[in-house]
């Protein structure tokens, strides 16, 4: 019985001994740059670092000014080549009223009649710069692409937007994983789908995760891989950056 007793304790600390203990830290995995297709300056920033903000809600804007510039062009290329096709239409009838009457060449009126179908190619040209310089309007006022958390904030009213410079951080708090690394000498040990036990101290968090990506690009320096492990955060409010311990059963002693 004594020996039993033994052998279950001596089991009990060899697997205790051999479990592969980590540290990660929660990120989210879908974490976005923020950015603007427009330059210009930052009328008015909406968001802080810390805002939470639903999709859809407006962050940052850009000044219109020099849009409304080429807008109020475009309209007046409009309208001058609308007051050139109602010009060249009136005279384009008369003649055809004075062909039928024999007092034109038909030349003339072929002429006109061109010269009708160019002017109107010119206003659909026109109309379609319209178009695209108001849907450019569209780009001046920058919108959460989802729900999420304003970790990192860059930009204040005033400054000159540019495109491609990250302006905010958003980060999906409905989306968090944790990340770790884990040495290649255990690599043999793990795999896709593995239970992971979490705890996150700070808050008494405790759950059951799954390795969900094994990154496979060593780290020259440490010789460890990157691990990303799903998990279920429950109705606990947990945070990108928060600190995570890790505990994984190696595959030759899940069956122990």
């Amino acid at each position: 019985m004594i020996k039993k007793i033994l052998l279950i304790i001596s089991i009990f600390l060899y697997t205790q001994a051999n479990e592969i203990e980590l540290t990660g830290t929660v990120i989210s995995d879908n974490e976005k740059v923020i950015t603007s297709r427009s330059m210009g300056f930052i009328k008015k920033v909406y968001v802080s670092e810390g805002s939470s903000v639903k999709k859809g809600d407006l962050l940052y804007e850009i000044d219109s000014s020099s849009l409304d510039s080429k807008k109020q062009e475009a309209q007046l290329s409009l309208e001058i080549q609308q007051n050139i096709y109602n010009n060249v239409k009136t005279n384009y009838e008369r003649y055809k009223r004075l062909y039928i009457k024999d007092l034109v060449a038909k030349y003339d009126v072929e002429k006109l009649e061109l010269e009708l179908l160019n002017v109107k190619n010119m206003i659909s040209i026109a109309k379609s710069k319209l178009k695209e310089v108001n849907a450019q309007y569209d780009y001046l006022k920058i919108k959460a692409p989802n729900d999420g958390l304003i970790i990192k904030k860059s930009i204040k009213t005033g400054e000159m937007a540019t495109p491609s410079i990250p302006a905010l951080i958003l980060s999906d708090l409905s989306s968090l994983k944790i990340k770790t690394e884990v040495s290649e000498s255990n690599l043999n040990s793990i795999k896709l789908g593995q239970d992971v036990n979490i705890s996150i101290p700070s808050i008494n968090f405790k759950s059951l995760g799954k390795i969900s990506a094994i990154i496979p690009s060593v780290n020259a320096m440490t010789h460890s891989f990157t691990l990303k492990i799903a998990f279920d955060k429950k109705d606990y409010t947990i945070y990108p950056g928060m600190y995570t311990k890790l505990l994984i059963k190696p595959l030759n002693q899940e069956k122990i």
